[in-house]
């Protein structure tokens, strides 16, 4: 069953958010720092800091020409810092052989540093109206119910999520990169994983709607908790590396997480091997870029 999509375009038209990565004039650089950056984090915490990138690093070249420890420290708190340090890779990418421009080209998008599957496509589609199917969590909500009837969309799979979204996609490239926005712009604001709002939705003839609104018969989501995981503790280490302007001693460290050390240890290797930590020839640590390694 295809999507209506002369609703659902009206409907992103008169109900879309004014978020800043959508006005006219965003680059396909700036495209690609706000999906980097909205992966895993709310719009809520991206926006702010996703202004202040574009004023302090407007081109590729301006990120490559900071230090790595700039890059983290802009950071700030978004989570996983691993995707701050592909950017900055990215960036010098970038710079050095694509013109200080992002290409346009999904495979070619596929080659630069930290650029999977799904942000090729969005930058693609997003800053360059290509017809590429996008797909994302919320995509696949709202394909999984609107198209199949069911509550859940299931275990991921690139092959079969591109065809569903590429199946319905308007045959106007113009109107299947809005179309895109659209679908996801529905699945993060309406056709929610908890409370969807039927009533307020644009797509009448929504497969699950008619068949009843069926209960989602498979397992139940993986939820993801952050208290007490190395993901926190990694957060916290960061956070004390970020804040200082000279690398930092092991018992400053240390303090962040007293309760398990064991855990604590864990994480400050684990933030070595990443590349995010370097620890200097005298045993202290500091921010990728801001130490000798010893």
């Amino acid at each position: 069953m295809p999507v209506d999509s002369p609703s659902l375009l009206r409907w992103y038209a008169a109900q879309a958010r004014d978020l800043p990565w959508r006005h006219d004039g965003v680059t396909g650089w700036q495209i690609l720092m706000s999906e980097v950056m909205l992966q895993q984090t709310p719009v809520a915490r991206v926006a702010p800091i996703w202004e202040e990138w574009v004023q302090r690093w407007p081109v590729p070249s301006a990120m490559a020409a900071s230090s790595q420890a700039e890059v983290l420290r802009a950071w700030g708190t978004l989570g996983y810092p691993r995707r701050a340090l592909r950017l900055h890779e990215c960036a010098g990418v970038l710079a050095a052989e694509h013109g200080d421009r992002v290409p346009e080209d999904v495979d070619i998008l596929l080659t630069l540093p930290g650029v999977g599957a799904y942000t090729a496509r969005a930058v693609a589609c997003f800053a360059y109206g290509q017809r590429v199917p996008v797909v994302d969590t919320n995509v696949r909500r709202v394909v999984a119910r609107a198209i199949h009837g069911r509550a859940e969309p299931g275990n991921p799979s690139t092959t079969r999520d591109l065809a569903d979204v590429e199946a319905i996609l308007p045959a106007s490239r113009p109107q299947a990169a809005t179309f895109s926005a659209a679908l996801m712009e529905l699945g993060a604001t309406v056709c929610t994983a908890r409370t969807p709002d039927c009533a307020r939705c644009p797509l009448p003839d929504c497969a699950w709607v008619l068949a009843g609104r069926p209960a989602h018969d498979g397992p139940a989501r993986k939820v993801q908790k952050f208290a007490g995981t190395d993901r926190q503790v990694r957060g916290r280490l960061m956070a004390v590396l970020r804040e200082s302007t000279t690398p930092v001693e092991r018992p400053v460290l240390d303090s962040v997480w007293p309760a398990d050390p064991g855990q604590r240890d864990r994480a400050l290797h684990s933030l070595l091997v990443d590349g995010l930590v370097e620890q200097t020839d005298d045993g202290r640590f500091a921010l990728a870029g801001e130490g000798s390694v010893s």
